[in-house]
């Protein structure tokens, strides 16, 4: 009899888990089940939909359920949602009264916006960013909005803004921090993102949570920071919490992160045991940090494929584990890029670290080539071992491939040492300069021990 495998969620982890029980398992009979009508697609790419670069939603869209049930036998079950699941009859229970069997089962139910509790926040005129119908409920709204409030300065909520004030909106962006993409970003760069975006002409009210959404009807302004101010147009970027729905409802190990505990394979813990048979992918996993011990949250696209190819493999009757983590990330808000990977500053003193702090500024290309743009590069290694464990870029091109270099470090327990004397870059003056401003960054860390 064929291996019964259910999927719920469809987003890169889920739809990545049911191709790879595909590829592990030809007989197996695998269904996805989603609440979304839309399945494959990038949410990364919304905000570039929204600001025109991108021509239109369907375009983001990879493949659609007739595509897997044709190409790859996968049935596609959208507008379903599951309401809990069986762990001891092996069932899930749907929203319809009706329920399914499963012999494994892979859960990659995501994450969800956090709202924060205020007075508004169900206004209409409110939306989040997450989904891509929340994006065409975005776009909507664009048309008839001229003043629009961004609560979040992360790098979404700062694409989303780039993205409104090139479309000709009033932009003003609430942070509840003191610095834009806080966290994952020091301050001495998130200094340069917010300056760029302020010669857009977005506005910034840092420091100051937001405290009311109001409006007769519908939003017409926000309050924070003790003052008001206009909004036809509330875009929520507030940060995505681990979706944990089911996963509670199953009994299902919660970690500090609040996210669930899993093991190298993907499998969640009950009661202090291993389940057998379940799998979990994507932003609603704890995972372990390359760069530091200890967990870590990992929500990212690239994750979640990763954790989706390894969760389907385990799901067909494979083998495969998932490893510690580094967690890449890039934006690219206007015309500027912002990098990281590892640990920032605040991360290290999260996990007890003492880090030294190199950096450098220089061009993307040879100085004489025509074209170059601003690079600087910031990279942090463990005081005590001289290890690398952080970096971060902002440039105007070609930050995607430095900061890669960099995770690749961190990936391979690379001392600041051993990047100075070994770790080679290519060059050509139309890419780089001979000594990339990587490199200088490094013999600046260097030179501080």
């Amino acid at each position: 009899m064929a291996k019964k495998i259910v999927v719920i969620g469809s987003g890169a982890a889920g739809m990545t888990a049911a191709s790879s029980a595909r590829e592990a398992n030809e007989d197996a009979e695998i269904v996805v089940f989603t609440e979304e009508e839309h399945v494959s697609y990038s949410p990364c790419a919304i905000p570039f939909v929204l600001e025109g670069k991108i021509k239109d939603f369907d375009s983001i869209i990879m493949h659609t359920p007739e595509w897997y049930r044709k190409e790859r036998s996968i049935e596609v079950r959208t507008r379903t949602k599951v309401t809990g699941v069986d762990v001891d009859k092996k069932t899930i229970a749907l929203a319809d009264g009706t329920s399914a069997p499963y012999d494994s089962l892979v859960l990659a139910t995501g994450g969800t916006v956090f709202v924060p509790p205020i007075e508004g926040a169900d206004l209409p005129g409110v939306h989040k960013v997450r989904f891509i119908k929340d994006g065409m409920d975005i776009q909507k709204a664009m048309a008839s909005a001229r003043h629009v409030v961004v609560a979040g300065a992360g790098v979404i909520g700062l694409e989303v803004a780039v993205a409104l004030r090139h479309a000709g909106l009033e932009v003003t962006v609430v942070e509840m921090f003191p610095q834009v993409i806080p966290r994952i970003c020091d301050a001495d760069m998130a200094k340069e993102v917010q300056s760029y975006c302020e010669s857009l002409g977005i506005k910034f009210v840092m420091g100051a949570p937001l405290q009311a959404i109001q409006g007769e009807g519908r939003v017409q302004k926000v309050v924070a920071g003790g003052k008001e101010h206009p909004a036809d147009l509330v875009v929520m970027a507030t940060g995505v919490r681990a979706n944990l729905e089911l996963p509670n409802q199953m009994g299902l190990e919660i970690g500090g992160l609040g996210a669930v505990r899993v093991s190298p394979t993907l499998q969640p813990y009950r009661k202090g045991r291993l389940m057998r048979d379940v799998f979990l992918a994507g932003d609603l996993v704890m995972c372990e940090s390359a760069a530091a011990p200890g967990p870590t949250m990992s929500q990212l696209g690239g994750t979640g494929v990763r954790m989706g190819r390894v969760a389907g493999i385990n799901a067909a009757g494979g083998y495969a584990t998932f490893p510690a983590v580094v967690s890449p990330w890039v934006s690219q808000i206007g015309d500027v890029q912002i990098a990281g990977t590892g640990l920032s500053c605040g991360l290290a003193d999260y996990y007890g670290m003492s880090v030294v702090e190199g950096r450098s500024t220089g061009t993307t290309r040879a100085r004489y080539y025509p074209g170059g743009k601003k690079l600087i590069v910031k990279l942090l290694a463990d005081r005590s071992t001289h290890r690398i464990v952080g970096g971060q870029i902002l440039a105007g091109e070609e930050a995607t491939g430095r900061i890669n270099w960099i995770s690749a470090a961190i990936l391979n327990g690379a001392t600041v040492e051993d990047f100075v004397t070994s770790y080679e870059n290519a060059y050509c003056p139309p890419t780089s300069m001979v000594k990339d401003v990587v490199n200088r960054a490094a013999e600046d860390l260097l030179s501080k021990f």
